[in-house]
């Protein structure tokens, strides 16, 4: 992807989290924490759901996608922070903010489709238990996971080609610690009126295209629940979910949050990308598999099979 050649900069300079050296230190240690966990959960999650053969449905198969994506998308961002937060001079070029903005993209995006099929199969769980196995087969799940794939490919091809086009003459500094459209848009001598139209529109589209069937899950699933007379049968029917519906707050919340505020460079814009790139790949493992009977049951077998392996 190369730049017109009217474009003089080069490079972008990154303000990062803090100025502050110290400051910088201890950012360094709780983000290498963040992404060792992120690492060490997600692979876990990704070495369980594969040897132990009871996690092998639809529902595992689409959790085990999830810490992939989780392990890519945090992959995308965080090593960079990590450096930055050591280096003097924060700088990243043209070509490489580009390239990070499309991985990004096809990253969460992907994520967003995986987040409305698992809606999809928690609605089919609870309120259709007895066909669930004709709604939500094996050869459907490898459809729709390459279905968004696709689909979230073609989404950041768009949404880099805003870019692409766009002339950098004098502006270079990126009042961010990672590139981002909305904080890549300002810094350009080019009219980006349209592009910024052409990406609302998109992320409208892809936010509103995943989060809706989402919301009308959750409606027909809070329906399903509210009308078992047990308490014990709603209890049970509503941890069969709530790890979805925590993974969705802090998903959409932050990232519609990032792309559907105007961009001014505040606290506010940095905590909303750290949530959705750096925290929640962490915490989903973890709400999983804390929340979870099944994956409780799964990590102490497996644990115990490697542990008779190396006596």
């Amino acid at each position: 992807m190369a730049l017109r050649n009217h474009s003089i900069i080069t490079e972008f300079i990154l303000t990062g989290l803090s100025d502050d050296p110290h400051i910088q230190a201890l950012l360094f240690v709780l983000f290498l924490v963040i992404y060792l966990l992120t690492v060490m959960g997600n692979l876990t999650m990704l070495l369980v759901i594969r040897a132990d053969s009871h996690l092998h449905t639809p529902m595992y198969f689409f959790l085990s996608n999830l810490s992939f994506l989780d392990l890519c998308f945090s992959s995308v961002t965080v090593p960079k922070l990590l450096k930055d937060l050591l280096s003097e001079k924060k700088t990243i070029s043209v070509e490489g903010c580009l390239t990070q903005v499309f991985f990004v993209f096809i990253t969460a995006g992907t994520e967003a489709f995986l987040l409305s099929m698992m809606a999809y199969d928690c609605y089919a769980a609870i309120c259709h238990p007895l066909l669930y196995g004709q709604l939500v087969s094996t050869q459907l799940c490898v459809k729709l996971i390459l279905a968004s794939w696709g689909l979230a490919s073609l989404n950041s091809v768009i949404i880099v080609l805003l870019a692409v086009n766009l002339d950098f003459c004098e502006a270079q500094t990126i009042h961010h610690y990672t590139c981002e459209l909305p904080s890549l848009f300002p810094l350009s001598c080019s009219d980006v009126s349209i592009n910024i139209d052409i990406l609302i529109c998109s992320i409208l589209l892809h936010g509103l295209g995943t989060f809706l069937p989402v919301f009308f899950s959750y409606a027909r699933i809070v329906s399903t629940i509210l009308s078992i007379s047990s308490t014990t049968g709603r209890s049970k029917a509503f941890s069969t979910c709530s790890s979805h519906l925590i993974a969705v707050i802090l998903f959409f919340g932050s990232g519609l949050i990032r792309y559907l505020m105007p961009t001014s460079g505040s606290s506010l814009d940095l905590l909303s990308s750290l949530q959705y790139s750096a925290v929640t790949p962490m915490l989903n493992p973890l709400i999983y598999s804390l929340k979870n009977m099944e994956v409780k049951a799964a990590v102490k077998r497996t644990l115990g099979k490697y542990l008779q392996y190396f006596k």
